[in-house]
């Protein structure tokens, strides 16, 4: 059987995407839902378009050229794609083709005016829309102007808008095909855009219903104010009505024009409230049939509404799922932990295993539904302080929902009161630094424990092996000393600044008096990697060959220059340390440093150029001394206060004890990344060795399944491809996405504010973390492996966990999206005496690179200063 150039779109259903582009597919689906009407009409297949653009002259050298080009390159992109366009418009259709188009077109009506419409193999698809990319022309009359708009709808393929769009989006030009719709035109009395779940908040129960007078141009180019209601189960909640003064009709001779609006009818609106509930419910079947949230434009006629288009919301947020009706609250675990990236299937299974809360998915993120706390008032006190203290937007959106009172049901108050993980009000703890010690060395032999049992193990053994192994992690991680010890640094570092605000009226003091504090093995990291520069920085030879190094055997190859073995035992005795780490640590399936130590080349490359040898202790020792300094002051001050000497005793007490444990904060994620570490080599070979076998294609394969999954695969020998598959595009889409601090069941985010009134004009708010002020040059990175850092610079990016922490020594301050008082950028910050500033929302758009800011980070605000 020959190609299908022509098919009835009656024909189609959403599986026809290869061939009828996403709207044509979307399109097809629709005509087989009962009570939708969808103009008639057929599709150009894309079959039609390859035949076409075969014979195009030179293509295949234009997309060579173009596939070349920098996306940001917008003088050389517009210039290709307007060669390409041109020359597939000039391409005279095959008479064969033309008739075939001919002869649908006789099936609508010859005379019958038509909407022309081009419909993409990546468009209108659940994980990218492309809306807007290609073009649509309405009221095409007559079989010659049908034909010449078919071509011009396959050659807007090639416009600017699109080729930007799909090189940003890293698509292949050539993956792409056209298709075109053709229908009979629909001459609307209203026009419109329903969003079956709110644009705005994202919730999945309140639809958005826009409409004008005539066709639905006029609102889609934003060139009239629509109106507006908002519809949740068939109640109308909000309306608002736009000034309509004029209206884009279909003119008789063809195209479109625009019409007054007569001046009685501009401010009326253009759908009854009765119409509006009649949309809405329509929209909700086919966001029903579709599985997922649709954007629909719809005509009004004299017999009803007409869908035009309908294409999945991408840019909502998917919803963990839920076993009741009733709306849940989920809190994200990613802002506490600051690593806000999507996981893979592989990496959220092991750290559900690993935590003892449960946790939902969505996303590719992880959220704890905070629910059952919110509603018990023994429970919801103690949470929304825990949660405010260490992320003000999450206990402000909390108190929002709280305060609207439609979303949590309030239960009788005799539940137990809430606690944070570790206890709370631990038991007391002496000041003892042989409890540190004590707690670590456990750790260690615990670990070496581990790494000899996984060694002996494979297939399905060392599953069972690893699986044991977590739960003595989670034993380790959940030890009641080990939790005492973090709760004393916290509530010693709470005290100190709520009574030495209170008796000395100066804030943050702790942070200065947490300054190089021992056993805090993040900040020993990044102190160790200056170290590592001093060793290398004698040896010219080992420093021109890592500027010219691009990849991951870069130790392997040292030995061939002078200084090279020196240069290869620092920095593997660095990785043996800290190789373990890496950017997103808490997803086991990111390469870590000692898998890709290629990673750490700019970084000591970067120390060798910003730091004189020594400065690795240098900065330790002044960091101690200042703390001293602070010390001494504060107690020398406290003692001149009445009732000074019993002040200053308590106060030489606490800092004692926050200078003893605070530093054993960090150590608990060390020890589970080391273990997560060795879950990985090991399971990486079983990996390895499906590929072998030809169970899997590659051993990242791997990651696209959960741990159990990959049990059995291990076990059977089988795998479902098409889940890895389907997986890994999912998880391609997550990455896009920007989760939100607090997500209902409903799919509502919710967004809390910093509601203060101490911050100037034009200032940006965020959470004071480390205190002192600086000022400089803004750095935006959004990838540790392109920073380029000299010393004065203030860090600009969305969020950092420990692999941030070797950057911190080569700046003057930090300032983050996302991060709270105790998550790792915070403590390593003050640890070095860093003003930062946290919890800022979106500083890496509206701090532009290179820009001279003014960080308060005893204040919590960013000036911007140039």
């Amino acid at each position: 059987m020959g190609e299908q150039y022509v098919v009835g779109l009656r024909e189609i259903d959403r599986t026809w995407i290869a061939d009828a582009g996403g709207k044509g597919a979307q399109l097809g689906e629709l005509t087989r839902i009962d009570g939708v009407l969808v103009p008639d009409g057929f599709c150009v297949t894309t079959a039609a378009f390859r035949r076409v653009v075969a014979e195009v002259p030179g293509i295949d050298e234009r997309l060579d050229e173009l596939a070349c080009v920098a996306p940001d390159d917008r003088a050389a992109v517009r210039t290709l794609s307007a060669e390409i366009r041109r020359t597939i418009e000039d391409v005279a259709i095959p008479d064969d083709l033309a008739a075939a188009i001919t002869d649908a077109l006789a099936g609508l009506g010859s005379d019958t005016a038509c909407a022309v419409r081009s419909s993409a193999t990546a468009e209108d698809l659940p994980t990218a829309s492309f809306a807007g990319q290609q073009d649509t022309y309405l009221n095409v009359v007559g079989v010659g102007e049908v034909l010449r708009h078919v071509g011009r709808c396959w050659a807007s393929l090639f416009t600017e808008r699109a080729v930007a769009y799909r090189q940003r989006a890293g698509i292949d030009h050539r993956a792409v095909h056209m298709a075109v719709v053709v229908q009979r035109m629909v001459v609307p009395e209203a026009a419109g855009i329903l969003f079956t779940a709110d644009p705005v908040t994202s919730n999945r129960k309140v639809a958005s219903v826009e409409a004008s007078y005539g066709l639905g141009e006029a609102l889609v180019s934003g060139r009239v104010d629509p109106d507006v209601w908002t519809v949740r189960d068939d109640a109308i909640v909000t309306r608002t009505v736009g000034t309509k003064r004029f209206a884009i009709e279909a003119v008789p001779s063809g195209g479109t024009g625009d019409v007054p609006v007569d001046p009685g009818r501009r401010s009326r609106p253009s759908l009854t409230d009765a119409q509006v509930r009649q949309l809405v419910r329509l929209g909700r079947r086919i966001a029903a049939r579709f599985g997922r949230p649709q954007d629909i434009e719809w005509c009004l006629t004299g017999d009803g509404f007409r869908i035009v288009q309908s294409r999945p919301i991408t840019t909502l947020f998917p919803v963990p799922g839920t076993d009741d009706d009733t709306t849940h609250v989920y809190v994200s675990v990613g802002h506490q932990q600051m690593m806000t990236d999507a996981m893979t299937p592989l990496g959220l299974s092991f750290w559900q295993m690993t935590t003892p809360r449960p946790m939902a998915e969505a996303g590719g993120r992880l959220f704890v539904d905070v629910t059952p706390m919110l509603a018990a008032p023994a429970s919801r006190t103690g949470l929304l302080d825990a949660l405010g203290r260490s992320d003000p937007l999450i206990g402000d959106a909390l108190r929002t929902l709280l305060d609207r009172g439609d979303v949590v049901a309030p239960v009788p108050d005799d539940g137990p009161a809430w606690t944070p993980p570790g206890g709370g009000a631990a038991k007391p703890v002496e000041t003892d630094p042989a409890i540190v010690t004590d707690l670590i060395d456990t750790s260690r032999a615990s670990l070496d424990a581990a790494r000899r049992e996984l060694r002996t193990k494979s297939g399905p053994d060392l599953f069972d092996a690893i699986r044991a192994d977590i739960q003595k992690l989670r034993r380790i991680q959940s030890r009641p000393r080990s939790m005492q010890v973090i709760m004393a640094g916290m509530q010693a570092a709470w005290w100190l600044n709520d009574h030495l605000r209170e008796w000395l009226g100066e804030p943050n003091v702790a942070d200065t008096l947490t300054q190089s504090v021992p056993n805090n093995v993040t900040a020993e990291m990044g102190l160790a990697l200056v170290d590592v520069a001093d060793a290398i920085r004698p040896y010219p030879e080992v420093v021109g060959f890592l500027r010219d190094a691009g990849d991951d055997l870069v130790l392997a190859r040292l030995a061939d220059v002078e200084g090279g073995t020196v240069a290869r035992q620092a920095i593997e005795g660095w990785l043996d340390r800290y190789g373990m780490r890496c950017v997103g640590e808490i997803d086991i399936t990111r390469p870590r440093w000692a898998e890709r130590p290629g990673m750490l080349v700019p970084l000591i490359l970067g120390n060798i150029a910003n730091f004189e040898p020594g400065a690795g202790a240098r900065r330790f020792d002044e960091g101690r001394r200042a703390a001293e300094a602070k010390e001494r002051d504060v107690l020398t001050r406290l003692r001149t206060l009445p009732g000074g000497e019993a002040k200053a005793a308590e106060t030489r007490r606490m800092i004692d004890r926050v200078r003893t444990f605070s530093g054993y904060r960090e150590h608990p994620k060390y020890h589970m990344i080391s273990r997560y570490f060795l879950y990985k080599q090991a399971l990486s070979g079983e990996a390895a060795r499906l590929v072998d076998r030809g169970v899997l294609d590659s051993p990242d394969d791997a990651h696209f399944l959960r741990f159990d999954e990959l049990h059995d695969v291990v076990r059977t020998g089988r795998v479902d491809r098409a889940l890895i598959d389907r997986r890994r595009a999912e998880f391609a889409s997550y990455q896009a996405l920007t989760p939100p601090r607090v997500l209902t069941s409903d799919g509502e985010v919710v967004a809390g504010s910093y509601r203060r009134d101490d911050v100037p004009d034009g200032a940006l708010a965020g959470l004071p973390v480390s205190a002192g002020t600086v000022e400089g040059r803004a750095r935006v990175v959004l990838d540790m492996a392109q920073a380029d850092l000299e010393p004065g610079d203030i860090l600009v990016t969305t969020h950092t966990d420990p692999s941030w922490t070797p950057l911190f020594v080569a700046v003057a301050g930090l300032v983050t999206e996302v991060g709270g008082l105790m998550t790792h950028g915070a403590v390593i910050a003050r640890e070095y005496g860093l003003p930062a500033v946290v919890g800022v929302v979106d500083a890496t758009r509206l701090i532009v690179d290179g820009q001279r800011i003014r960080v308060h980070g005893t204040d919590g605000y960013v000036e911007l200063l140039s």
